[in-house]
């Protein structure tokens, strides 16, 4: 096939790129879960708290989401994904103090009675990723009406919640590759406006070195655990 048929305006990059990946995040997201989710949800041997369910449907449900909306854009139904974006917009306002409030709970039930040491200093990866996904949502709402800016910070921000489901991979997981498998997916999104644009949107130029210093942050809290971060899971978990 031609490049003129690859990255002309009509072009196949254009038409279905963020269609196709909401797809694969689709399938990272399956691949992830089917490792662990019948042990740590379905089937455990001791019953997870409540909580994990509702967060397990609103994250699923985002994904949902964003496959629905890539195909409502793709098939030129514009009205409806605006419409439908509010529903999202309600999802996305839950998911935040959900995502908090279901690392803080698991934390305890690891310590208490899954007897894990060291669970709180973890505090910092979910903590870093719902704060991300909290702005990048923010501002996709307050730049709904310029598409260019709206769809990537949504999919930059859809892109950020992969790393729960890449991490249950444990090669990835012990290396502290998660986000930079997440990175890889937001490049994705680099080289299409390569591609289709002839130039990388400021969208990306700013969130990514921004998203690449945060990143390194929660991996250093975790990591490295000082003494100023024990302070603060010491008093947010009592």
């Amino acid at each position: 096939m031609g490049t003129t048929a690859l990255t002309g305006r009509n072009g196949l990059v254009q038409r279905y790129f963020y269609f196709a990946m909401s797809l694969l995040m689709a399938a990272i997201v399956g691949a992830g879960f089917s490792r662990t989710v019948n042990d740590n949800l379905f089937h455990p041997a001791m019953p997870r708290p409540f909580i994990l369910w509702f967060h397990a449907a609103a994250f699923a449900g985002w994904v949902i989401f964003f496959i629905g909306q890539s195909t409502l854009v793709r098939v030129h139904k514009v009205s409806w994904h605006r419409s439908i974006g509010w529903f999202g917009a309600g999802l996305a306002a839950v998911m935040v103090p959900l995502g908090v409030a279901t690392a803080i709970i698991m934390d305890r039930f690891d310590t208490v009675q899954l007897h894990q040491s060291d669970g709180n200093a973890f505090l910092s990866i979910p903590f870093y990723d719902m704060i991300t996904f909290g702005v990048l949502i923010g501002l996709a709402i307050y730049w709904r009406t310029r598409p260019e800016l709206h769809r990537r910070l949504i999919f930059i921000a859809t892109c950020g919640l992969m790393d729960a489901a890449v991490a249950r991979f444990d090669y990835v997981f012990d290396h502290n590759l998660f986000f930079p498998c997440l990175d890889l997916l937001i490049l994705l999104g680099v080289g299409r406006d390569l591609l289709v644009d002839r130039r990388v949107h400021k969208v990306y130029l700013y969130a990514l070195p921004l998203l690449i210093v945060g990143q390194n942050l929660a991996i250093y809290m975790w990591r490295s655990n000082p003494s100023w971060w024990q302070g603060i899971t010491r008093v947010i978990m009592g």
